[in-house]
């Protein structure tokens, strides 16, 4: 019987075989699935913030795209997939409330997007697909095994990238 490990917010978890990762309620925050296509081993982090290096004294890296990414990474390899196989999915990154300014402090949720790529294409990890912006949240599951990132809005269509 597979399981579905729920990932909180500021976190990361991973898995292999049928078992699948989900996280609730993406609003600003970006949901980053990894996969070995090869083992299927992945994981799916769930990031809040773009930069460690703009928060003093703070211990959780799950919480920054910069950390949190390379870490579960790490985790990933560490369970036995092939670094040089992994593939990404993004999804998040909403502009949850209409101020109607450009101030990047606002603009939370375009920043943790541009930063989960900076990430990626540092680790030489592409990505194949993405469901980001808008104004609306994200519950998503990801299925390592397969590679299938199933996106669900209220109000909208299900979708899988």
């Amino acid at each position: 019987m597979s399981e579905v490990i729920k990932v909180g917010m500021a976190d990361w978890k991973t898995c292999r075989g049928d078992d699948a990762v989900t996280t609730l309620g993406l609003g600003s925050c970006v949901g980053i699935a990894i996969r070995d296509p090869g083992t299927g081993i992945g994981g799916l982090a769930h990031i809040m913030l773009p930069d460690s290096t703009e928060i003093k004294n703070n211990s959780n890296r799950p919480k920054f795209a910069d950390t949190g990414i390379e870490d579960m990474v790490k985790e990933i390899v560490r369970m036995g997939a092939n670094r040089s196989r992994l593939v990404a999915k993004i999804a998040g990154g909403a502009q949850m409330f209409a101020f109607g300014s450009k101030s990047d402090m606002i603009r939370v949720g375009d920043r943790n997007v541009t930063a989960s790529k900076k990430k990626l294409a540092q680790l030489k990890i592409p990505i194949l697909a993405q469901d980001t912006g808008k104004n609306y949240g994200r519950t998503v599951i990801f299925y390592p095994k397969s590679g299938d990132f199933v996106i669900r809005s209220v109000g909208m269509p299900e979708k899988v990238i």
